[in-house]
């Protein structure tokens, strides 16, 4: 989270298959050479299952001569599909028998497709096979492996089940999303050139992807890797603002996903830093209702108990002024100890033993707080131990610096 952390408590807180066009290549040389003697050709969408060209008549071509293309047409296109036939026959015979003894076995999980099964009799087969075979080319080859599978789901398939165009609606999309959620998780843990490319990447591809929650929390992530590095101001304060909004819509939009409303929260305490002191108190309360709901929803999410932890301890560091301004503004200033943020920094390290380097610092200034020094010093050492690999590292090397005198160490 880099900064994060250090800011959300400021007080309490490709594109899919758009459609299928198939070029019929073999008549390319030949449209060229009769363009300049009248006749037009169009690419036409022919039936249900393919699209083909259609020869538009022109007064450079009698009613004979329009047929007698027709039917070249027909023939050039039945002698290709047979020629690309005996190719996948040829080339399916040496795993044929380990096919038939799969299908014996009654093996349903779906596997590689052979060239068999990638060529079939009909046009309807063979486009979908190409399809799935562009798609995997231009991926990496774990995306081309998951490809893989969704051709085979597409290709091995009999009479009785959904038409090919009804999977791609259903299945593509998922498909889809979920490789392109798996690379910005990747970028998400990458440099700051990776973590701008992400939300430049969801940006784009917000339009098709903008109701769906797993996409937007991710995207309000984005906002908050942005905010943190960017240098001036304003940026940071524009990336806080929209990542903010992007967060009240994914909220409304799935009020049961944990992630959303941790990152909401999180936003809403980033936000708190370009805000009046008004703002700043209720985006506080915001902070404090989303993160409970977001422990509510997923109890096993160390973050969150950290998050939690870090607004306990800013809000007992509050003095009497502040808790009055609260208290006028809002009726009731926010509550909670030392005792509180303790209770929360330690569910972190049941979850998950030496979370981060932070939440020791915070462990120590805890004891330290309660007065048990000896608790204070040993997660102090743990903290050290611990090397600074990321800007949140650093800034708890700073804290643990200004630790030293206190402790005596």
């Amino acid at each position: 989270m880099a900064q994060t952390d250090s800011k959300v408590l400021v007080l309490g807180a490709l594109a899919g298959v758009a459609g299928v066009s198939l070029a019929v290549v073999c008549y390319q040389g030949f449209r060229s050479r009769q363009r300049a003697s009248g006749p037009g050709f169009y690419l036409n969408r022919i039936n249900d299952q393919g699209s083909g060209l259609m020869l538009m008549d022109s007064p450079g071509l009698s009613g004979g001569q329009t047929e007698v293309l027709e039917r070249l047409e027909a023939l050039i296109q039945c002698v290709s599909e047979l020629k690309d036939e005996l190719k996948a026959l040829k080339n399916a015979l040496p795993t044929l028998p380990d096919q038939v003894r799969e299908e014996l076995r009654g093996r349903d999980e779906l596997r590689r497709v052979s060239p068999l099964y990638r060529t079939t009799p009909t046009r309807r087969k063979r486009a979908a096979g190409t399809i799935a075979g562009s798609r995997a080319e231009g991926r990496s080859s774990e995306e081309a492996e998951s490809e893989g599978g969704y051709m085979t789901a597409l290709t091995d398939s009999d009479s009785d089940e959904p038409s090919d165009a009804e999977q791609r609606d259903e299945e593509q999309p998922v498909d889809k999303l979920s490789v392109l959620l798996e690379r910005i998780d990747r970028l998400h843990q990458g440099s700051e050139s990776d973590k701008t490319e992400s939300l430049n990447i969801l940006l784009e591809q917000r339009e098709e992807f903008g109701q769906n929650s797993t996409f937007l929390w991710r995207l309000i992530r984005a906002y908050c890797d942005v905010h943190d590095i960017s240098c001036t101001l304003e940026e940071k304060k524009t990336h806080a603002e929209s990542g903010k909004k992007v967060g009240e819509q994914a909220v409304s939009l799935n009020p049961r996903c944990a992630e959303c409303h941790q990152w909401y929260a999180i936003m809403c305490g980033i936000m708190a830093e370009y805000e009046t002191v008004q703002n700043k108190i209720k985006n506080g309360y915001i902070f404090k209702d989303h993160l409970d709901k977001a422990i509510e929803l997923k109890p096993q999410d160390p973050m969150s108990y950290y998050l939690l932890g870090r607004w306990c301890y800013a809000v007992a560091q509050l003095s009497w002024i502040e808790r009055k301004v609260a208290a006028t503004l809002f009726g009731e200033p926010p509550s909670a100890t030392v005792e509180d943020a303790l209770k929360n920094f330690l569910k972190v390290e049941e979850i998950h033993p030496a979370y981060s380097k932070l939440n020791y610092v915070f462990l120590a200034k805890c004891y330290k707080d309660l007065g048990q020094r000896e608790k204070a010093r040993k997660m102090f050492e743990a903290a050290c131990s611990m090397n600074a690999v990321s800007k949140e590292d650093e800034e708890a090397q700073k804290e643990l610096d200004l630790l030293c005198p206190a402790l005596g160490v």
